[in-house]
């Protein structure tokens, strides 16, 4: 009887902390799908030439859109001193100025939102003991980055406000990177907090091997930041050849040479697609290595899952390019990348199973 209740004494507090982590997943789930769209529509006020439409940074008062023809006609006075408006748009009506409008202002919004979807459950997570103690310093980490992001995010705007007519492509991709960033740490912790089957990987290297392709898709969420920036995506679309030829010539004209990786389309996009390349190659390397050691195991599986998704995400590359990056390919090729970044870190993830409970509060 004795050891019957100490058995009740100690499984009760496991019981709360799976219950803990189950809310705690479903409550980062969230989080990841807010991200995800707030990423997209990002994506679409690119496409859309809107991210210039608002020019005030208005972190509290910029959630109420205008609400009568006096402040849309203020906010299209103010659009209309930036050089955008003077060099691209000029003569553009109240309504066409309303459309680009409303993607930077849901844009905003998004982001507004995602640091509620955050915050709010987290404070309620913490003061209810339901957050475990190695999880504190990360999730606040997390959050201190998300109100960074949001500097960032009006640094971005304000370089297209005074003599571009567009924003800097080196900031847009801080800006995108950072928000990849926060949708992987996201992605991490919620895997870490997943029950899973821990099986032996296929060699001892097997969780770098793994890290690398999630930090090489990374890389290639930036790379393609810096082609969105310079709309390097609307010229040169042909494939496989890129301005005849396998490697196109006139890569390096730009002195210093290395400003030809950040400021010259044609080799930011080549340099894009060499990235597409070698991230295709090495998740098929991991993949068979994984298959030929350990078929069978939740590491060989999640190579291959890997591996398909990175052929389809080339595949909606390349006829996005072919396409002359209409907006919708345009969007599902961003939708791609963070798919394929998701599941690589929820794959490298795998191999370190589940956070140890040892530290577990439970409420």
């Amino acid at each position: 009887m004795a050891t019957s209740q100490t058995t009740e004494v100690m499984q009760a507090p496991v019981g709360r902390v799976e219950t803990n982590r189950t809310a705690l997943r479903w409550w980062l789930k969230t989080v990841i799908a807010t991200l995800f769209c707030l990423v997209l529509v990002g994506g679409a006020t690119r496409l859309t030439d809107s991210g210039l439409s608002i020019t005030e940074w208005k972190p509290i008062h910029g959630v109420i859109p205008p609400l009568s023809v006096a402040e849309w006609e203020e906010e299209f006075q103010l659009y209309k001193q930036i050089p955008e408006y003077q060099q691209i748009n000029k003569g553009m009506s109240l309504d066409e100025f309303k459309s680009i409008f409303w993607w930077e202002w849901a844009h905003r919004f998004l982001a507004r939102a995602v640091g509620l979807v955050f915050g709010l459950p987290l404070l309620f997570f913490w003061l209810s003991g339901r957050v475990e103690k190695r999880l504190r310093l990360p999730l606040v980490g997390l959050l201190a980055l998300g109100g960074f992001q949001g500097f960032i995010g009006w640094w971005m705007v304000s370089s297209g406000l005074s003599v571009r007519t567009d924003v800097s492509q080196y900031r847009l991709a801080t800006h995108l990177t950072i928000a990849c960033m926060i949708f992987s740490a996201c992605v991490w912790i919620m895997r870490g907090l997943t029950p899973q089957q821990v099986d032996r990987p296929p060699t001892a290297h097997s969780h770098l091997a793994a890290g690398g392709l999630a930090f090489l898709a990374l890389f290639q969420i930036y790379l393609g930041a810096l082609v969105a920036g310079l709309d390097a995506g609307f010229t040169y679309n042909t494939w496989p050849l890129m301005d005849g030829a396998i490697i196109p010539p006139d890569l390096f004209v730009q002195n210093p040479w290395w400003i030809n990786l950040f400021e010259n389309p044609k080799t930011v996009q080549f340099v894009h697609r060499c990235g597409a390349y070698l991230l295709l190659a090495l998740t098929l390397v991991h993949m068979i290595q994984s298959v030929r050691l350990t078929p069978g195991t939740t590491h060989a599986k999640g190579a291959i899952v890997l591996f398909g998704l990175v052929c389809i995400q080339a595949a909606i590359g390349v006829t996005t390019l072919l396409l002359h990056v209409p907006i919708e390919m345009g969007l599902l090729h961003q939708a791609g990348g963070l798919v394929v970044l998701g599941y690589a870190i929820t794959h490298w993830r795998g191999f370190y199973g589940e956070f140890t409970k040892d530290q577990a509060v439970s409420a």
